[in-house]
């Protein structure tokens, strides 16, 4: 085959493999739309279509109580967290070239934790939205740390050293936040369905408190996007396409701390979301970051609203929270996946 005769090989694929990714893209956001229509109308009471349709532009009674007061908020919050979430998870393991990185990596999760546990050791009369913001408040503060520690020393602010300033760290914060849940019945109490990523019960004042931080986060992530395709051809080749590795790597740690750590706060920990979501992205639709991020916005929260629903319907009148369920579908399903090299490569 003549070099002339590859060329125009690769060019007519080009189309063919544009189009099977847009083709994806709304095949996902379909799921996503049917994911949204059965959190509305299942749970521990159960409605037809039509009543949930019906609830949605006029007061049909009980019905309009329960979609619209209920479900709404808390499927909403759903999407956004799970957005969230699975766009740290690519960001991290686009930064790292390592698909086993999760977005707590940075320490952002166990920094939440220890904010969320202080504000309800101390104050345990707050508000629900108070310790949501003492929650992201804790967050933010180690992801500084994390980013003063990683800076330190000769090697400067690579990748690795962010990483080991972040797992240390956050095992810290983690066991110190673990000691005062323990040896406090009312702490453990409250921090028991927190810790465990669930969405009951939360409302649109939770919403309106982490959408302008996830918003945020997006904006920085579509930035880094392009930046983060150059450094995984290796930091030399990026910075010889003119690629700025270092504002590439703030603009994912500034995002990766405003979108995990606002997650966090509002829901608790959500295991495998994050780490799981961006697999499947980039086995559908190779190494190019911009797609793995469009997937994972859909792919994301598409996960988290089908594990709310199962948590739901499984063991009425009771609920499993969603980050127990994503635990435990998704750790087989990263098994299985990671033994594909297509899907663990980066």
């Amino acid at each position: 085959m003549t070099t002339e005769t590859a060329r125009a090989a690769v060019e007519a694929g080009v189309p063919d493999r544009r189009r099977r990714r847009l083709l994806g893209l709304a095949a996902a956001a379909a799921a996503l739309v049917v994911l949204v229509l059965l959190s509305l109308a299942l749970g521990s009471k159960p409605l037809p279509l039509g009543e949930v349709v019906t609830a949605l532009v006029r007061d049909n009674g009980e019905a309009h109580t329960i979609v619209v007061d209920q479900r709404i908020p808390r499927t909403v919050l759903a999407v956004v967290v799970g957005i969230a979430l699975a766009v740290a998870g690519a960001l991290m393991q686009g930064l790292t070239r390592n698909p086993l990185a999760d977005p707590g990596l940075l320490g952002v999760s166990a920094g939440a934790a220890l904010g969320m546990v202080t504000v309800v050791r101390f104050a345990p009369a707050a508000s629900d939205l108070a310790q949501v913001w003492a929650a992201f408040g804790g967050a933010v503060l180690t992801a500084c740390a994390v980013f003063l520690i990683g800076s330190m020393g000769g090697r400067g602010r690579s990748p690795v050293t962010l990483v080991l300033a972040g797992v240390a760290l956050g095992a810290v914060l983690q066991g110190i936040a673990s000691t005062v849940v323990i040896l406090n019945a009312g702490v453990f109490l409250t921090m028991r369905s927190w810790q465990a990523g669930s969405v009951e019960g939360l409302g649109w004042s939770t919403v309106a408190t982490i959408a302008p931080f996830v918003g945020a986060g997006l904006v920085l992530a579509a930035y880094a996007a392009r930046g983060l395709n150059a450094v995984a051809l290796g930091e030399d080749l990026a910075t010889a396409l003119g690629g700025s590795r270092a504002l590439t790597r703030v603009a994912v740690i500034g995002a990766v701390t405003l979108l995990c750590g606002s997650a966090t706060a509002a829901i608790g920990v959500v295991w495998f979301l994050g780490m799981m979501v961006p697999h499947v992205a980039r086995w559908i639709t190779g190494p190019d970051q911009r797609w793995i991020l469009a997937y994972s916005c859909l792919l994301g929260p598409s996960l988290l609203v089908a594990a709310d629903v199962v948590g739901r319907v499984v063991v009425i009148p009771d609920e499993i929270p969603a980050g127990v369920v994503t635990a435990v579908i998704g750790a087989p399903v990263l098994i299985a996946m990671v033994r594909r090299r297509k899907a663990s490569g980066l």
